[in-house]
């Protein structure tokens, strides 16, 4: 059993921003010369969230108004009355969303649905550099 650690960046726009990052992730796990096991998928921060969809047009707009639904961003929130940065709702949203994701992987390869895509979604209200780290375990 072996672990591999990477990371990437990536820049995003925030206001739900959502990224498609199979592929950075697929490069990972091909560069790691790993064959079977699982990979592990963090964003580090408070504000951001992976999960994954079909990365098709209309879940690109159902999926922030969804979000803008539950979690408006309109509303004030505690968060902003500490912090005055009125990023109360895209703290809420991210801890809703989850900051990680773990996909199993066989013969080098990530075993998603064949509509499945990886996606990184950043919340917050300003564009950011997100880091991505990747854990892969397997032999």
């Amino acid at each position: 059993m072996e672990i591999v650690t990477k990371e990437f960046t990536i820049p995003t726009r925030g206001f739900n921003d959502v990224v498609d990052i199979t592929a950075a992730v697929s490069d990972v796990l091909h560069l790691s010369g790993l064959s079977e096991g699982s990979a592990l998928v963090f964003v580090p921060g408070a504000t951001a969230g992976i999960t994954t969809i079909e990365y098709e047009p209309g879940l690109l707009k159902d999926y922030p108004e969804f979000m803008e639904k539950i979690i408006p961003s309109n509303k004030t929130y505690h968060h902003d009355d500490t912090w005055g940065d009125g990023n109360g709702f895209s703290h809420v949203r991210a801890a809703l969303q989850g900051a990680s994701f773990t996909v199993p992987f066989k013969d080098g390869r990530l075993l998603l649905g064949t509509w499945q895509q990886i996606i990184l979604i950043d919340f917050d209200n300003r564009s950011r550099n997100r880091r991505i780290i990747v854990q892969l375990t397997g032999n």
